[in-house]
């Protein structure tokens, strides 16, 4: 079910309503009665494989939205305005889409689109975080052009990121929609997978360190995917994200301490994905308590740290997949082909930085995989969820590959070791 809001933005509906119907969904659209200001029930209802819906009461049916609440594999509204998002916390149903999103009881990614100074409201934040607790998927907005020329936190995320996501949440939820996804719900029952994720942090003295801009929500996600398709799953964090249900989790903060973690269970893993951005140096002496201003300048004398990457490569097991990360500025694909061969990678996903809305700090993410065995596969910008598939699918292929020894299926629990 596709719901529509009244907001500007609703015209991006009709390009997800059509992106969804290409991909093999059966589309119901659910307009609100503002909805129609903006774009027309009439074009809603030529796309789909059956009329827009607009009014709660006056139809052939007495409940229509019991009915769409109970058929629905997958609930999204796009545009959700702060209306829809302060009723939807609020648990109040004042027309047929409000009334549907609180009969249903399929997935509801809602996709918030207002000016900037709506979305950055104290009521507004609060009702999407309640909305967040309760399970709701939220696909945050884009910062960009708004209606009336400003220029800010607001916009709808592109249809296509849209599509990307309810794609994804229809292949965690097993629906048989037909929309298309690479690989099935549980296909990584029975491997073992270590993540890492999260910036290391190397401290200059009590209070200061040495960081980087990693937030970790891309190594996040892809615990999170893998455990979803079934796999046991460690993930060695250094962000302070909540860890994913079903999943491990050993907290870390600094590169040795991350190494000694990693390193300590790695034989263990069918499949180590090396997400977190690990720093390359810290400082070799760092300050007990505080430097203070009055002692002037310090000098920080760095040192470089332990090449986590390199070293797995070093340390393999047979039958193991190792991915690396690459987030580069200048000649991603170049030094990621580098990083390939250096490392003994098996995979190395590269992330160009100066790609907007990719890299550090966005919920969505650009890449391209790179294989040791030959060819690449580029993932287009899309939440980090999509990306996390994308990259366990990678995984998943040179894993089971023919010919691969010590593959999950061919060998006995804790044969790896």
């Amino acid at each position: 079910m596709l719901g529509v809001c009244g907001g500007i933005a609703a015209y991006k509906a009709v390009e997800v309503l059509r992106l969804l119907s290409d991909a093999g969904a059966y589309v119901v659209p659910v307009l609100t009665r503002a909805a129609t200001r903006f774009v027309g029930a009439a074009t809603f209802s030529a796309l789909a494989p059956e009329p827009a819906a607009t009014e709660l009461f006056g139809g052939a049916e007495p409940i229509p939205h019991t009915r769409l609440g109970r058929l629905a594999d997958l609930v999204v509204v796009a545009p959700a305005t702060a209306r829809l998002l302060g009723e939807y916390a609020a648990g109040i149903s004042g027309d047929l889409l409000g009334a549907t999103l609180l009969a249903t009881r399929a997935p509801v990614l809602v996709c918030p689109a207002m000016h900037a100074e709506m979305w950055e409201h104290p009521a507004v934040q609060e009702n999407v975080a309640t909305l967040e607790r309760r399970g709701v998927h939220v696909l945050p907005p884009e910062s960009g052009v708004l209606a009336g020329g400003d220029v800010g936190v607001g916009r709808l995320a592109d249809p296509e990121a849209i599509v990307s996501a309810a794609t994804d949440l229809l292949g965690r939820a097993g629906a048989g929609t037909g929309v298309a996804r690479s690989t099935g719900a549980r296909d990584l029952a029975g491997v073992r997978v270590l993540v890492t994720a999260g910036g290391t942090r190397e401290p200059i003295d009590a209070v200061r360190y040495v960081a980087n801009r990693s937030s970790g929500r891309q190594g996040h996600a892809i615990a999170e995917v893998a455990a979803d398709r079934g796999a046991s799953v460690l993930l060695v964090t250094a962000a302070p994200l909540e860890a994913p249900d079903g999943v491990e989790c050993v907290r870390v903060d600094t590169a040795a301490e991350l190494a000694d973690a990693v390193l300590s269970r790695s034989a263990e893993a069918h499949v180590v994905v090396m997400a977190a951005a690990v720093a390359d140096f810290r400082p070799k002496d760092p300050v007990p308590g505080k430097i203070a201003k009055r002692d002037g300048v310090p000098e920080v004398v760095l040192e470089p740290t332990l090449d986590v990457l390199a070293e797995l490569g070093r340390r393999r097991v047979p039958g193991q997949v190792i991915v690396g990360f690459a987030a580069e500025t200048r000649d991603p694909l170049g030094r990621g082909r580098a990083k390939l061969v250096e490392k003994g990678a098996d995979l190395v996903v590269v992330n160009d930085l100066t790609v907007p809305g990719a890299g550090f700090g966005h919920e969505t993410n650009a890449v391209t995989i790179l294989f040791a065995a030959g060819g690449t596969r580029e993932v287009p910008l899309a939440p980090k969820r999509t990306i996390a598939a994308a990259v366990l699918d990678a995984a998943s292929s040179v894993l089971r590959a023919p010919g691969v020894a010590g593959r999950p299926d061919d060998r006995n629990e804790g044969a790896v070791r």
